[in-house]
């Protein structure tokens, strides 16, 4: 994905992976400066602590419902983006930094992800409705029993 006039053709995730570090710096030592180096440091680990135990509890929350929608014969598109949403917000909490926080935290609460699932869930259900134009083509008189 290439942003054009923003960075002047330099790809969109190369400038965030420039932009998000040099903002989580900025923040971590305006808040060292603020309350210190040792209590910055821990809240960076507390959060990664309360982070990790929250992407467990919602991912095993996201399982289950899986698992339900599996059993009851129906495709858990909407689980699975749920599930890809907590897997990207607790790789995102385990990255130090308050700003990949707060965006991890976001994605750990089921109506965000509501939310942000919306769009991604229409198009898989779509896309799952149309079938593989592959399995389309093919008839009935391909198959060969043994």
């Amino acid at each position: 994905m290439v942003v054009e006039g923003c960075f002047g053709g330099i790809k969109l995730e190369f400038a965030l992976f420039i932009c998000v570090p040099l903002v989580e710096l900025y923040l971590l030592f305006r808040i060292g400066a603020k309350i210190g180096p040792a209590p910055t440091i821990g809240l960076v680990v507390i959060t990664g602590f309360i982070g990790a135990s929250l992407a467990r509890q919602q991912g095993f929350k996201v399982w289950k419902k899986i698992q339900a929608e599996l059993n009851a014969g129906q495709m858990p598109a909407g689980e699975l983006i749920d599930g890809l949403l907590v897997l990207i917000g607790g790789i995102v909490l385990l990255t130090p930094g308050l700003l990949t926080d707060l965006c991890g935290f976001a994605l750990m609460i089921p109506t965000v992800r509501n939310v942000l699932k919306t769009r991604p869930e229409r198009r898989f259900l779509l896309r799952a409705s149309q079938g593989s134009p592959s399995a389309q083509t093919q008839s009935q008189d391909d198959v060969i029993d043994v």
